[in-house]
């Protein structure tokens, strides 16, 4: 082997070395998007949302099935046989001489259809539930956007409200910073003891503590904002919310859209549905007439024909009137189950009638009062600002004591979380009411 030279050896080992200690790149900055965005992007992507649409899909292909019963089947079939002769023109089979055709092709072509004259009125029932399950896809369909927009709404604020704790926690390390440097003044300057200082550096302590937790907060809504909204690249919300939102409708004008929701219309389309199939298990009792009409040609020759004038050709009209007598008991069984179906369809839209009127009580409620403690905790955010300010100022010059200026300091904290949080449940309860009710409020 060669030997390599003291700096080519040098330059071996530093290139590593100096590759193991460069900083990895720092993860993309997340891309803020609007409110409107977030819910756009949630309808379109949202798992929900997708299936709902299949379904929709599904039950459009069942309707056009349902039209489709009211026209006739038509069938067309070709058969082409080559007889292998082997030069012989006759042939044993089964001990008997079989006499071959001189052509060895054998060509059939048939053409069939048939339609059902008469059911009882089962195709007319079978297509009114068949429209119903339609509409009630479409309900649902829409219901899993709204749904999908109230995901994308909460993650939205939580994503807001994660960057409102991660100011406030800003302000309290700021608070806890000033402080401590006032406590070891005084106690450098022997007019306080050293419990002041050790108090003091225990809360800037705390304040720090609370800024790791608000940006790991943040960092947490911001994954989960882009897992709802469906993007590859991460996410963060804009603030381009209004600070207290508003209904534009009375409470008296929302009870009539919540009883028009999303959930109460599937309801009804499936009690519709459920009434037309109730109504279709009864034609089984009713005599059914169809009609078919086939026709066949044949002949044999040296190619495959399956159009020719000397085919032989036949043709067959047939009608037929059926009803069962005893089918040993599946009918009976079949009404009852409609029956009972029809039922459970009158039980669940009578109860999401009640769920709308009890959810947008509640919600309404939850509304109003979070409108009323924002209002309340901006007055107390002002207030424990100005009783701190005061607090630190009598610390100063001797007119209070550390506790004193540390319980404010509390108090101001927790009126701040306060409001944050009141904000929050504003934004929720109006997103509950508009996807309770199926619209923008």
């Amino acid at each position: 082997m060669r030997r390599l030279s003291p700096l080519v050896f040098i330059a071996m080992i530093a290139t590593p070395v100096a590759a193991l200690g460069q900083t990895p790149a720092p993860p993309p900055a997340p891309r803020a998007i609007t409110l409107e965005q977030a819910v756009t992007l949630a309808q379109r992507n949202a798992l929900a949302v997708v299936q709902a649409h299949g379904n929709v899909r599904t039950s459009a292909a069942a309707t056009r099935a349902a039209y489709g019963a009211f026209l006739p089947n038509v069938s067309l079939s070709v058969v082409a046989t080559r007889l292998k002769t082997s030069g012989a023109l006759t042939r044993v089979e089964n001990g008997q001489v079989v006499t071959l055709p001189s052509t060895p092709w054998s060509s059939n072509a048939g053409l069939s259809a048939n339609v059902a004259l008469f059911t009882g009125g089962q195709r007319f029932f079978d297509l009114r539930q068949a429209r119903a399950l339609e509409t009630a896809a479409d309900v649902n369909e829409l219901a899993q956007q709204f749904a999908a927009a109230l995901t994308a709404k909460q993650q939205f604020y939580n994503v807001l409200a994660a960057r409102e704790s991660q100011l406030a926690a800003t302000a309290q390390l700021d608070q806890a910073q000033l402080q401590r440097k006032t406590a070891i003044a005084r106690v450098n300057a022997r007019v306080a003891t050293r419990s002041d200082s050790l108090r003091a550096e225990i809360q800037y302590r705390t304040a720090q503590l609370v800024i790791v937790t608000a940006r790991n907060d943040l960092e947490t809504a911001n994954a989960a904002l882009t897992r709802v909204v469906g993007s590859d690249e991460p996410l963060t919300a804009a603030a381009d919310v209004e600070e207290r939102p508003g209904l534009t409708l009375e409470d008296d004008a929302l009870r009539p859209l919540a009883l028009d929701g999303p959930a109460v219309r599937q309801a009804k389309a499936q009690l519709s549905a459920a009434k037309a199939a109730q109504r279709s298990a009864w034609t089984d009792y009713i005599p059914s007439l169809t009609a078919s009409y086939s026709r066949n040609g044949s002949g044999s020759g040296n190619d495959p024909q399956f159009v020719n004038r000397d085919f032989s050709y036949s043709g067959q009209l047939r009608f037929t009137a059926s009803l069962p007598l005893f089918d040993q008991f599946q009918r009976e069984e079949r009404v009852t189950q409609a029956k009972v179906a029809q039922t459970n369809a009158e039980a669940s839209l009578r109860d999401a009638r009640l769920s709308a009127i009890e959810d947008l009580t509640t919600q309404l409620g939850a509304f109003h009062a979070a409108q009323e403690r924002v209002v309340s905790q901006i007055a107390t955010v002002d207030a424990a600002e100005e009783d701190l300010r005061v607090q630190q100022q009598r610390y100063a010059v001797g007119a209070s004591v550390l506790l004193d200026v540390l319980t404010s300091e509390t108090q101001l904290n927790q009126a701040r979380s306060d409001l944050i949080r009141a904000r929050y449940d504003q934004r929720i309860a109006k997103a509950q009411i508009e996807a309770l009710v199926g619209r923008e409020l």
